[in-house]
């Protein structure tokens, strides 16, 4: 019957409208509008969403569908949310977003960010051609470290003969000052430590950003762009440094990752 047809569109489109309106684009970064997707690449959410490209001009983003009402910011998103960008940065340049960036869908993604944004966009993915992410992060091994600030302060020697067997009350004052001393001294090492590294590896790389400690015995926590052909020397350098610092630093080399420390979106600074 025609009234029943007419009725049944109309129940079909509410729905859909519901459903768009429950939903919306979660926007993982920027590349160009040339790449194509692995058919097992999967997002943020439980089961992981499936990702898709939304392409504007010479641009496209990498979205996945979200349901609003689930919060963000779970560990397992943040894992997915940087491996994603992470593999694609491996094989092509990448603009990534801030975790989190989610707007209405794919219309909004191409209105709000990629036809506004589109030549910006553009000019920074061809600087980032070619070129990826590394980070060396180094954390003092601890004994170590106070061995050495022991062997080269002699008050923080002596405070720590004066403390050592006795209560925790009756020596307050010279705990208290010898943790300042042994965290001045780390400080120091840390900021040595950091130039000896960027020296040796600033030549072999395009851009340097050094990143703030996230632990008291953080030694080195250094972001490096570079050149694809580089990757190897790189390489051999920081395990150089990874010999030289044996048994005094434990190093790690993480990379190749999506540039983080290099890109500010505009969507990103928002």
């Amino acid at each position: 019957m025609p009234g029943s047809t007419s009725r049944t569109r109309t129940a079909g489109t509410e729905e859909a409208t519901r459903r768009k309106q429950d939903s919306g684009s979660y926007i993982y970064g920027i590349v160009p509008a040339d790449v194509e997707l692995s058919p097992d690449a999967r997002g943020i959410g439980d089961p992981p969403g499936r990702i898709r490209l939304v392409r504007h001009g010479r641009l496209a983003a990498l979205i996945s569908e979200v349901t609003l009402d689930r919060p963000l910011g779970r560990p397992n998103d943040l894992i997915a949310h940087q491996q994603l960008l992470d593999g694609a940065a491996a094989e092509v340049p990448v603009l990534p977003l801030r975790f989190g960036a989610v707007v209405t869908g794919p219309e909004a993604v191409v209105d709000e960010l990629l036809r506004p944004y589109h030549d910006e966009f553009l000019a920074a993915l061809n600087e980032l051609e070619g070129r990826v992410e590394y980070v060396v992060k180094g954390r003092y091994v601890e004994h170590a470290v106070i061995g050495e600030v022991l062997a080269e302060n002699p008050e923080a020697a002596r405070l720590r003969e004066e403390i050592h067997g006795r209560p925790a009350e009756a020596t307050w004052d010279a705990r208290i000052r010898l943790g300042e001393l042994v965290g001045e001294a780390v400080a120091a090492k840390r900021a040595a430590d950091t130039d000896m590294l960027v020296d040796a590896l600033a030549p072999r790389s395009v851009a340097v950003v050094v990143r703030e400690p996230t632990h008291e015995q953080d030694a080195v926590h250094v972001a490096f762009l570079i050149e694809n052909d580089q990757e190897a020397e790189f390489r051999r350098i920081v395990e150089k440094f990874g010999k030289q610092w044996t048994d005094r630093v434990a190093l790690r080399l993480l990379g190749p990752l999506a540039p983080y420390d290099f890109v500010m979106t505009r969507r990103g600074e928002e």
